[in-house]
């Protein structure tokens, strides 16, 4: 199970959330997801290896490569818990709205 702490943390560095923001349409290796960001490929497998402990990415193995992809689970548990935002909010207003409507009543 993914720790919604955990992946916000992850998704708290600039590098990191880039290198999981270029995982979103296609699977790659460490050294394709380094060309182009200025951070060599060991660094962005080190950023890798926290959103894979973090539940937000999957790694496989091709021959001697390793591709990684985004972890749809850990995308998914990461939307539920921030969803229990929104659920907590709609029901304060649910709850005020009907306060509302209950004083305009009596009055």
């Amino acid at each position: 199970m993914i720790n919604a702490e955990r992946a916000l943390d992850a998704l708290g560095d600039r590098t990191r959330r880039r290198v999981f923001a270029r995982l979103r349409h296609r699977t790659c290796s460490a050294g394709e997801l380094a060309q182009g960001m200025g951070v060599t490929r060991s660094a962005v497998s080190q950023h890798l290896q926290v959103l894979k402990a973090a539940g937000l990415v999957v790694v496989t193995a091709d021959g001697t490569r390793r591709l990684y992809q985004v972890d749809r689970r850990g995308v998914d548990a990461l939307r539920r818990w921030l969803d229990g935002f929104w659920d907590e909010t709609l029901g304060a207003f649910k709850e005020a709205a009907e306060r509302v409507a209950a004083k305009a009543r009596r009055s």
